[in-house]
This record gives C-alpha cells, sequence and structure tokens, in this order.
C-alpha cells in the first residue's frame, strides 16, 4: 500500500510541477498563419506574408510579445479547404500550436473557425469578411481584428450616395462564393434604404478564380447600367478590370463602384480608369490622409516597399492589425494575471473590450470578438506622382456607425438605417494632396 500511495504521491508532484511550468514563459510564442501563397488570391496573399515576415522581425527586435519571440508557420490557403485545414490541425497536434491568424478567404474562415473553437486554441481572423460567423454563433476562441462586409458595404453604399444620389438601374459582377452572396445581399438591402425602386437588371456570379469575363462584360455593355458593382478581390478583379478596359466597358458612362479595389491600384496601373469608387477594406492606404505622414506609418511603408518592390495594400494593413492586437491582447491578459504569461483563454478574454493602433485609426474589440473599424473610400485619380490611380475625394467613416450592433443580424439591421445618416458630421472628406 505505501508503495502505491508513493506513486500516487510521485503523480501528484509531476502533474504540480507540469502545471508550474505552464505558468512559466515559453521559449518562443508558435503562430499558424494562413495565407494565399498560390493562386490568384496570391496577389495580396503574399504581400500579407510580406508584412507579417517584417513586423515580426521588428517585433522579435524589440523583445517579441511579453518578453517571448514569435515563430510564424505559414499555410497556403491556396491548396484548399481540405489541405488548408488538416495542416491547420497537424500544428495543433503535432506541433502544440496553440495561436492563429486565419484567413484571408471567408469559406476558410468558415471553414477554421468552428474547428479552431473544438480544438480551444485561439483564432484571430485577418482579414476575412463574412459578418455571419460572429453574428449566428458566439465563439470564445475566435475574434477579428477588423471590420466585416457589412461595415465595408454600409460605408460603400453611403459614399455611392454621397457622390452619385440619384440612379435608377445597378448591375453586379461577384465572385461565387461566401463572401460574393454575403456582401451583394447587404449592399442591395442597405441601397434601397436610400433607393427603394432601384432595379436590378443583371446579378452575375463566375466562379473564383475564372480567367475569362467576356460573357458578363457583354452582357453590361448591352444592359448599360447606372452603377457597375463589383466586390471581387485579387487575381479575380484585376482580371476582370483589364478585360473591361480592354473592350471600352468602361467608356459607357457607368459609375463602377470596387469595394476592394485599394489592393489592385498599383497592379492595374492605367488599366484602371479615373473617377471609379474604390474601397480599402479598413482605412487602409499609404496616402491615407491622417496618417501618411505618421512617423511610424511612413516607416513601415519604405520598408515594406524596400523588400517588396510595391507599396503596401490593405492586407498587409490588415496583417499589421493583427499583429498588433495579438501582442496587445497578450500583453493585456499578462498585466491582469499579475505577470505569468496567460493561458489561450485569458488571451481571448482579454482581447474583446481592448483597444488597439496599428497604421490606421483605433480599433475598437467589441464583447463578441467583431473589430469595430473605420472605412474609408474614394475616387480614382491619375496624379504626376505614381504611375497608377490614387484616391481622391476620400471619406472615412466610423466602425461603429456603420456596424451591426451586438446580438442583431445584418440584413436585418441595415434596413433599420435612416437616410439622415448621410448628414452625419463624423463622415469626413479629405482631397487627396
Amino acid at each position: 500500500m505505501r508503495f502505491v500511495s508513493l506513486i500516487k504521491a510521485a503523480g501528484l508532484l509531476a502533474l504540480t510541477a507540469n502545471l508550474a511550468v505552464a505558468q512559466e514563459k515559453p521559449a518562443e510564442l508558435k503562430v499558424g498563419i494562413t495565407t494565399f501563397l498560390s493562386g490568384a488570391a496570391s496577389v495580396f496573399g503574399v504581400p500579407g506574408k510580406a508584412a507579417a515576415d517584417l513586423l515580426i522581425e521588428e517585433m522579435n527586435a524589440a523583445g517579441g510579445i511579453g518578453g517571448v519571440k514569435v515563430a510564424p508557420t505559414y499555410i497556403d490557403e491556396g491548396v484548399g479547404g481540405d489541405k488548408m485545414l488538416s495542416e491547420y490541425r497537424r500544428l495543433v497536434q503535432e506541433q502544440g500550436v496553440r495561436t492563429f491568424l486565419a484567413s484571408i478567404s471567408s469559406g476558410s474562415c468558415n471553414t477554421i473557425a468552428p474547428v479552431a473553437e473544438d480544438l480551444k486554441v485561439l483564432n484571430v481572423m485577418w482579414d476575412c469578411g463574412t459578418e455571419k460567423i460572429l453574428e449566428d454563433r458566439r465563439y470564445k476562441y475566435v475574434v477579428r481584428t477588423q471590420g466585416n462586409a457589412t461595415t465595408e458595404m454600409v460605408a460603400t453604399v453611403l459614399y455611392l450616395m454621397k457622390t452619385r444620389p440619384k440612379f435608377s438601374t445597378i448591375a453586379v459582377v461577384n465572385q461565387d462564393y461566401a463572401w460574393g452572396r454575403d456582401s451583394w445581399e447587404i449592399f442591395l438591402t442597405t441601397l434601397k434604404v436610400f433607393l427603394p425602386d432601384v432595379k436590378v437588371v443583371a446579378e452575375m456570379f463566375p466562379k473564383l478564380g475564372a480567367p475569362d469575363f467576356s460573357t458578363e462584360i457583354s452582357r453590361l455593355q448591352a444592359l448599360r447600367p447606372d452603377v457597375i458593382l463589383s466586390t471581387a478581390w485579387g487575381g479575380d478583379l484585376d482580371t476582370f478590370v483589364r478585360q473591361g478596359s480592354q473592350r471600352g466597358l468602361f467608356k459607357l458612362g457607368s459609375t463602377l463602384v470596387l469595394p476592394l479595389a485599394e489592393s489592385s491600384l498599383e497592379r492595374l496601373g492605367a488599366a484602371m480608369p479615373e473617377g471609379v469608387i474604390v474601397g480599402a477594406r479598413g482605412d487602409h492606404y499609404f496616402l491615407h490622409p491622417e496618417t501618411r505622414d505618421d512617423p511610424k506609418h511612413k516607416a513601415f511603408v519604405e520598408k515594406f516597399r524596400a523588400k517588396t518592390g510595391a507599396y503596401p495594400i490593405y492586407p498587409a494593413y490588415h496583417m499589421a492589425q493583427a499583429l498588433t492586437g495579438l501582442k496587445t491582447g497578450y500583453e493585456t491578459a499578462m498585466k491582469a494575471n499579475g505577470g505569468k504569461w496567460p493561458s489561450v483563454e485569458q488571451v481571448a478574454d482579454a482581447i474583446r473590450g481592448m483597444e488597439f493602433k496599428a497604421f490606421g485609426g483605433t480599433v475598437k474589440m467589441r464583447e463578441d470578438g467583431q473589430g469595430l473599424e473605420d472605412q474609408m473610400l474614394g475616387l480614382t485619380k491619375k496624379v504626376p506622382e505614381y504611375p497608377f490611380m490614387v484616391m481622391d475625394k476620400m471619406m472615412l467613416v466610423p466602425g461603429a456607425l456603420v456596424t451591426t450592433p451586438v446580438g442583431s443580424k445584418s440584413v436585418e439591421w441595415v434596413k433599420t438605417i435612416k437616410p439622415a445618416i448621410l448628414q452625419d458630421s463624423q463622415l469626413k472628406m479629405f482631397d487627396q494632396r
């Protein structure tokens, strides 16, 4: 019996020792990061990775997070959902990764969020836009350090109504998956608050990664809608604009609205026409009217350009927000934990309610894990300083003004928006300089 008691005592001591070790700072903070490293979406998945590499290197040089250096491992979203999820699980189960920044695609986030919750790993959604994830279910381990489709689409409608308040027809060309469908639903529902009689003359949903938009362009040329909307992104958006430009689509007088086009301006160059409404999926822009002269922002732009040969685009800024939010979350949790290294549960709790700032405006995290991120839109303009279009007539929209309240559903909430919102003094307008 005494032998058994000794074994039990030894086991208890070992467990106590393990728990003690668990409270100590790890040798490194392993962080899994999903981004598109291949495929059409790599045109901003790769810049997202470049920003992460640059910022993590700087972060580690300054002591890391709470004195612990960050060790990233990247997962390519371009391999497809099944393979991506398999690699995600492998990092958790074989390498002990408990913290992730995932993902770009709304489809990827829909896939990963419930798995992260089941695995009890902290998952910061760093770029995906679908609003339904945090509206349809309350998560403990899943948060988002930026706005969502509702935030972005409502802000786009406000800008459209500010710059072109009267029109009667609209057509949409969106990618056929969660983001394309959801963003169009929110956009149209919001638009009808201001223009209840607007006529939708075409709804076109080409597949994700489509190489040819001839059918869609021909139909638009025949219909000549007052407004053409596309919330497409990455290589798909680039292809649509290039082919549309080549075939004269943008000379018909339609107002082109591209809420995600900030990321394509430099790549498209002269193929992007003037006078297009473009959005930055947040207030992310290297010529941001309020932060372009901020020393830290200027240094980031210069280092990013030296590293990549290009100016940073919104995925780079979203990555900066996610890493800044992660660092703030860990250090907030450590402070609340008496300086001890926190659990991922404590970090997830600390993130809710905190505020942080990267290179744009201040992001406020809500109790449901959703970040409130200001939005910026503008009109494309040709200037001699750059060989590509820049944003002019920019408008900044506070995130809190255009984000669905906690506990509400976006499709229903946007119906309650009042046209008087267009006169809100919080809407700031800026000219390009």
